[in-house]
């Protein structure tokens, strides 16, 4: 197996939590570092969180803290979905100590020493923006850059805009200009993986790891969203994560993408041209449909591996 060398950027956050953990039960996946931003919370709370989740596993990956704010101005918290503490509520045993350094300088640090890294962004997108483009060379060594980012319709955070494109507008715009394969999984794609009681419960029964079963707490403590009529919730992060994993379950449309930079009720949304109408040039594949069964089957595999 050619193992595929990448990063992950993250503000944990209950999906980032089953995200890392799907990363790292996957021997696909050679992470190689693991870089923190506020978001959902503020860094605070993500950097320890991200600590925990990776020494739960019993990871050695790097955790290296990053933005504590936006390009432009500050990041507001979600914490109607993740709790006050990131991890709605769910405690788990401290992490190892955060690797000293800069999240953008670990970034480039890694860029120079690999020829092909896929850069995973979870988050904002405030620390990937700050390596590339401080030293824009280093784009050349990025195989692709996947993101879960944007929405083509309706925003989660305001009413065009989603959540981590909205917290970093001016940072997706660097990465979706810098001249790399980018693949985006919107709100559209992720809200196919619908969390529902019987599918948490269907997680808890694949094993007896310690991953597993934090998992499952956090999964049971997330509110389900009046969006789907309180019959679940979307999980957003780790469908990022499957697309890497099996792009099988996935069908995609190559499209130009944008993002708003201006301020005002438009601000973070995503200008996904899926016609082509516009006539420019695709910078994006948009990751369209899932199937739903085969992710949460994944998922529920992959996770019994761990620890």
């Amino acid at each position: 197996m050619t193992r595929r060398v990448c990063l992950i950027d993250t503000d944990p956050g209950t999906d980032d939590a089953i995200a890392l953990w799907l990363a790292l039960a996957s021997p696909e996946l050679d992470l190689r570092l693991v870089t923190v931003a506020g978001g959902n919370v503020g860094l605070d709370r993500t950097l320890p969180n991200a600590r925990a989740i990776l020494g739960l596993a019993g990871s050695a990956v790097p955790v290296v803290a990053g933005a504590d704010r936006p390009l432009l101005g500050a990041f507001t918290s979600e914490t109607r979905v993740h709790g006050a503490d990131g991890l709605g509520g769910v405690v788990l045993p401290e992490g190892p100590p955060a690797t000293p350094g800069i999240a953008a300088d670990a970034i480039r640090d890694l860029l120079r020493a690999e020829s092909r890294v896929t850069l995973i962004g979870i988050g904002p997108a405030t620390n990937i923006a700050l390596a590339l483009a401080t030293e824009p060379g280093l784009a050349a060594h990025v195989a692709e850059i996947v993101l879960m980012t944007g929405a083509w319709a309706e925003g989660n955070i305001t009413p065009e805009a989603e959540f981590n494109a909205w917290s970093d507008p001016e940072a997706l715009a660097v990465l979706l200009g810098c001249g790399r394969p980018v693949t985006l999984a919107t709100l559209e794609l992720t809200a196919q993986a619908l969390v529902t009681p019987a599918r948490v419960a269907a997680l808890r029964a694949a094993g007896q790891g310690a991953c597993l079963a934090a998992a499952a707490r956090i999964l049971d403590g997330v509110p389900p969203s009046r969006r789907f009529g309180h019959r679940g919730f979307p999980l957003h992060d780790p469908c990022a994560i499957a697309w890497l994993l099996a792009p099988g379950l996935f069908t995609t449309r190559d499209v130009h993408a944008d993002v708003c930079c201006a301020p005002g009720a438009s601000r973070g949304r995503t200008l996904v041209d899926r016609w082509g109408r516009t006539g420019q040039a695709a910078n994006a594949r948009l990751l369209e449909t899932l199937d739903a069964d085969g992710f949460f089957a994944l998922l529920a595999g992959r996770l019994a591996v761990l620890r």
